[in-house]
């Protein structure tokens, strides 16, 4: 997995190139625990990553996703965005999407058969 991080003052962007697993779930946690402490924004840009499992939501949600940094989500594919619909559906509470994905409609907030 190639992961390329972007600072801009207080804003990171980490854009991973493959898929999110349990494999490179370390490498990812490791690139946002790696930023500088002024960084209050968080961007994931998964417009290369075609394929997440459930260890993207561990990422997205899991410890070091906290309120420590605004952490957003920007350009998901079919398989990732279809996966965080589907969890959001099932546990709502837990599953946060209009913190993590602002700039899409509460309304989409629905699972879409794949």
């Amino acid at each position: 997995m190639n992961i390329v991080t972007t600072l801009d003052g207080p804003t990171a962007r980490i854009s991973p190139c493959g898929e999110v697993d349990f494999d490179t779930l370390p490498p990812l946690r490791a690139a946002a625990d790696e930023l500088p402490p002024q960084v209050t924004e968080l961007q994931w840009d998964l417009s290369r990553t075609a394929f997440m499992d459930i260890a993207g939501l561990h990422l997205l949600f899991g410890p070091g996703s906290g309120p420590r940094r605004r952490t957003t989500v920007t350009g998901l594919r079919d398989q990732p965005l279809w996966l965080l619909l589907t969890a959001a559906d099932a546990n709502p509470d837990v599953f946060d999407l209009a913190r993590l994905l602002p700039d899409i409609p509460p309304a989409r907030f629905r699972p879409a058969a794949v």
